[in-house]
């Protein structure tokens, strides 16, 4: 089913940022993607679902105040996780113990969590780049897909107190299709990667949450590269920035590398939401 969507304007209001889209009436209800620092974001459905990505809040330097009390995110849905650093896996197995929900990450990074005995099996689901899962109802389906990073898993070892490097699997984006067609492309950590056009031409993502600070992900350049010649998303949110001295790159140099594009990019503050229509 095909949408065609007509950006209507953007507003900032009492720290929520509202993309006013024009869809089909099948989109009633809004999707909101609130950012929660670096790669960590909570996306609510148009009915109802919630789906958390990358939940490094605890102890993530740029999380306002307020998401550090994870009894804030309200209901969970599921949780997706793009590999095992921490800065991304983060709070993910308190969460998904806390609100009994599974938390799909890559298989390698799921079998060391229930193996070490951080996760009860049944909450680590296995799956692999290019599946596809159904975990909150039919209407909206999740599909792992490749990512440019690394993924160990370092674990403090509860007997030794040492930190030890375990298996973490390969490192993942997330395409997530929603109940009226809306695509999300979560892009994970990555650097570039000439098969982000086949990505594209497969999933035709309406949004893409693209890591912009460099050094350990894409810089602003590239990541507009691959914004303009590859991807050529409707929406950009930036992210994976200012969370370290490393991570330089700035949403200001995205949109400057960005120049003439058809994408809209959205510079969100941590804890600010955008919501479609």
């Amino acid at each position: 089913m095909t949408f065609k969507y007509l950006l209507a304007g953007v507003r900032i209001s009492c720290g929520l940022i509202t993309a006013i889209c024009l869809n089909s009436a099948l989109a009633a209800q809004a999707t909101e993607v609130l950012w929660l620092g670096q790669s960590a974001f909570r996306i609510t459905s148009p009915e109802g679902k919630v789906i958390l990505v990358d939940p490094w809040l605890t102890q993530n330097p740029t999380t306002p105040a307020k998401w550090k009390n994870l009894d804030e995110l309200g209901k969970v849905d599921v949780i997706l996780v793009t590999h095992a650093h921490g800065d991304h896996l983060g709070d993910g197995p308190t969460l998904a113990k806390k609100q009994n929900v599974p938390l799909y990450g890559p298989a390698g990074l799921n079998q060391s969590l229930a193996t070490l005995g951080v996760l009860p099996v049944a909450l680590a689901p296995r799956m692999n780049k290019s599946g596809t899962i159904k975990p909150v109802g039919d209407k909206i389906k999740i599909t792992m897909v490749r990512a440019e990073h690394s993924s160990e898993l370092v674990w403090k070892n509860p007997e030794t107190g040492k930190d030890e490097t375990h298996v973490g699997g390969e490192p993942v984006g997330f395409i997530i299709q929603l109940e009226n067609g809306f695509t999300i492309y979560h892009m994970g950590d990555t650097g570039l990667f000439s098969d982000m056009k086949l990505i594209a031409d497969l999933y035709q993502p309406d949004l893409i949450l693209a890591p912009i600070g460099g050094h350990y992900v894409m810089d602003p350049k590239q990541a507009a590269y691959a914004t303009n010649n590859w991807l050529k998303p409707k929406f950009a949110i930036p992210m994976h920035y200012a969370s370290n001295p490393f991570l330089v790159g700035t949403p200001a140099q995205y949109i400057e590398a960005l120049g003439n594009t058809g994408t809209k990019v959205l510079p969100l503050k941590q804890g600010e939401a955008a919501s479609f229509y």
